[in-house]
């Protein structure tokens, strides 16, 4: 998923104007780049790099007519990148077709590239041999591709451009006599563009003088590897991964083991985690939040906005705000790195499927994994389970960008997905801080909260002062936007629909035919990379993972059987590899020596002889 941007004018493009564009498309990622000029000729670009550097580097004519570009997250190498250029057809495409094999295999086009958007030009040059015209090439595109399809088609030959969506992640504006588009509606406010509207199925087509010569494609590929390496698997490997059963003494009522930070057992062998649980899943009356986003809502137009990681109950979330609350959303997500294939297909899926848009801020992918692997380095030469939470402090500045979302959209109301039951009192229990059963929101606020944890990390970092490093600043300011800044103009989807499992699994499966992981048979954490670490890391030491204290919740709610929930756990807790293979290889770390750290730490509980 990527910012495209670009315009079609009458005389002579202004070059600046389309800069301005181009700078805000790089906020949905900037690891590669591409531009296209027409005017007399037809100039493709094509780099692995920033699009400001891109700029710098080619000639665009000042006679050009015709300027369009987009700014993305690096794929596999600049031949293989966008604009996608097919036998004279160009074209850009945000979003992310997850039906593109299926197609290939069903028409018969010849596929010459890895990335998923050269399918459209393959529907767009077999519509037009066929005596098609272009007025019908959003249809025919949009009713052949599954997922996100935000797509600008150059016919240069022609001297025609369409743009068309099926998500509404694409708006058009005037200006003088040009015509200007862009991913988002914002960066055309700020050139002045007026009549801007949004983009949708039945699309617009542009026109502008034809051009005779061929189509010239310049590449410049500079990057030594790739952001998202290729996924290899290797059998010695996932041998290394051991998953030996902890023999440990466990809640009579739930299952929390005895290696479970801060616990104690009664006379009953019940523990104190059951015996302080405050029911947590028990929704308000649905009438009361109407009530509440009566004053949001908009005749036309954008009304609220939902952070939306692509994770099971964002997605959920979603599909209850548009299909159950009748709100009109766009969707945020924040890009740190860490999000894998798999959630951007689902975002993909959700959001065509609803029709809604998605505004993507992308980190600097580089620098945040850079982040990354310093932290786990410094964790490897001292492991200590309280201090797992280094390794994602770097998506804290999700919370940051809702505010900067708000501003660009003029949206104040945001709505949140997230899972009343996903607590987690370890991971700061083995930082030493006791739990506090009276907290009412998955993520904990307050000053003298955040002043204890931070005392007891700093205490922690000192045993490794690897942890004082170039991501300092950027872990403090991500927390910062999480725990101190006020929170306004918000609500929880949750705490007005009951989260259910079974119902929430059936209906992202059935109707959205949402993607579950290879690896394992939950479809919880499977889009975030960094799942599978930290829990293999948090079984193989301590015994039991994130998904003993969720399946512990559900227990105590009355949701499943204290004998049900084992038998879940003993296979959401095996090692995945896949997951786990992919996370080190993005952080160019050694697979073999990071696990051998990880089994060679002493245990907390007794293994099986």
């Amino acid at each position: 998923m990527c910012g495209i941007f670009g315009v079609f004018s009458k005389a002579r493009a202004s070059q600046s104007d389309v800069r301005v564009l181009a700078n805000h498309a790089r906020q949905r990622g900037r690891d590669s780049s591409g531009l296209v000029g027409i005017g007399t000729d037809c100039k493709v670009f094509k780099a692995d790099f920033d699009i400001r550097k891109l700029f710098r580097e080619v000639s665009l004519s000042q006679k050009d007519q015709v300027i369009v570009g987009h700014s993305r997250l690096m794929t596999n190498g600049s031949a293989d990148n966008q604009p996608v250029v097919r036998h004279d057809i160009i074209v850009v495409h945000n979003g992310i077709i997850v039906n593109d094999a299926d197609l290939w295999a069903s028409t018969g086009l010849e596929r010459n590239l890895e990335i998923d958007s050269e399918v459209i030009a393959a529907i767009v040059e077999d519509l037009l041999a066929k005596g098609g015209t272009v007025e019908n090439i959003p249809k025919t595109v949009l009713e052949a591709c599954d997922g996100v399809v935000s797509a600008a088609v150059l016919l240069p030959k022609l001297g025609l451009g369409v743009v068309f969506s099926n998500n509404g992640s694409l708006y058009v504006g005037t200006k003088s006599e040009d015509s200007y588009f862009s991913s988002e509606r914002f960066p055309l406010t700020e050139i002045g563009c007026e009549n801007i509207s949004q983009i949708r199925e039945d699309g617009r087509v542009f026109d502008f003088h034809p051009v005779k010569g061929e189509v010239r494609v310049n590449e410049f590929d500079r990057v030594q590897r790739n952001l998202i390496p290729k996924f290899q698997a290797f059998s010695s490997q996932e041998k290394m991964l051991s998953y030996e059963p902890a023999e440990v003494k466990r809640c009579s009522r739930c299952i929390l083991p005895e290696t479970m930070p801060f616990i104690s057992f009664d006379a009953n062998g019940v523990c104190n985690y059951c015996n302080s649980y405050k029911l947590r899943n028990v929704p308000k009356p649905k009438s009361e939040l109407f009530d509440l986003v009566k004053p949001y809502r908009k005749e036309s137009g954008i009304d609220c906005i939902v952070p939306f990681s692509g994770g099971r109950d964002s997605c959920y979330g979603l599909h209850l705000i548009v299909e159950e609350l009748k709100m009109a959303p766009v969707t945020y997500t924040y890009d740190w790195g860490m999000v894998t294939d798999l959630g951007r297909r689902n975002i993909s899926r959700m959001c065509s499927k609803l029709g809604v848009e998605n505004i993507i801020i992308a980190a600097d992918i580089g620098k945040k994994r850079r982040n990354i692997r310093l932290n786990l380095e410094a964790w490897l030469k001292s492991p200590h389970l309280g201090m797992m939470a280094m390794l994602t402090a770097g998506d804290k500045h999700f919370f940051r960008h809702v505010e900067t979302v708000k501003k660009q959209t003029g949206v104040q109301l945001n709505l949140w997905g997230v899972n009343p039951l996903e607590v987690t009192h370890f991971k700061t229990g083995f930082l030493g801080i006791p739990p506090d059963f009276e907290e009412k929101n998955v993520y904990s606020h307050g000053i003298a909260k955040q002043l204890r944890y931070h005392y007891q990390r700093t205490k922690a970092m000192l045993e490794s002062p690897g942890y004082f490093n170039r991501s300092l600043f950027d872990t403090l300011s991500g927390e910062y936007f999480r725990s101190f800044t006020e929170k306004k103009d918000y609500y929880h989807i949750f705490d007005y629909w009951r989260w259910d499992e079974s119902i929430i699994d059936d209906t992202l499966l059935n109707q959205y035919d949402w993607e579950k992981a290879p690896d394992t048979t939950t479809t919880w954490r499977i889009g975030d990379g960094t799942a599978a670490l930290y829990n293999y890391i948090y079984y193989t030491v301590a015994g039991f993972t994130e998904h003993d204290t969720f399946r512990s919740n559900q227990i105590r709610e009355g949701q499943l059987s204290r004998d049900e929930a084992l038998r879940l756990v003993e296979i959401e807790n095996r090692p995945r590899y896949q997951n786990i293979r992919w996370y080190l290889d993005t952080l160019d770390m050694d697979f073999e020596h990071v696990i051998k750290v990880i089994n060679s730490i002493p245990k907390l509980y007794t293994q099986h002889v």
